[in-house]
């Protein structure tokens, strides 16, 4: 299993990968069940900040994005983009998936992996809410 290359667009096509999709949008309606799951991805990242240097600030980027979704604070990105996020985000908190994460040293290849491909794939939606967040926080400062 090892032998094959890792790639996000790989473990886009696994059947973990398609399951995780397949909740997508049932936690994109549900805003309880969306923030539980950012708190289970915030632990689980926290936890493996090692791992997922390259891609830990777009990372903590979606879920800053995901949780303005689930409250109603930011909905400017379009439903393909938001489900892919939420189905990367489902895979990156399973435990048995492509390559199972208690396989030490090799478990978070996977997620790194489509963790990477999927935010190159909707880097530009995640400018656009960082763009939103900074002025946001800005506006909020000034008493805007």
């Amino acid at each position: 299993m090892m032998s094959k290359k890792i790639s996000g667009e790989n473990v886009k096509k696994s059947s973990s990968y398609k399951s995780a999709k397949s909740k997508a949008s049932e936690y994109a309606n549900d805003p309880d069940k969306l923030n539980d799951l950012l708190d289970k991805a915030a632990r689980k990242a926290d936890s493996r900040k090692g791992p997922l240097a390259e891609v830990w600030n777009s990372l903590m980027a979606c879920l800053r994005l995901l949780r303005a979704y689930a409250t109603g604070r930011y909905q400017d990105i379009p439903w393909g983009s938001l489900v892919s996020i939420i189905a990367t985000v489902i895979y990156f908190v399973m435990p048995l998936d492509l390559i199972p994460d208690f396989l030490l040293g090799f478990g978070f290849i996977d997620d790194a992996a489509l963790i990477g491909w999927i935010l190159g794939s909707v880097k530009s939606d995640i400018d656009r809410f960082i763009e939103w967040e900074s002025t946001s926080s800005s506006r909020e400062q000034n008493g805007a």
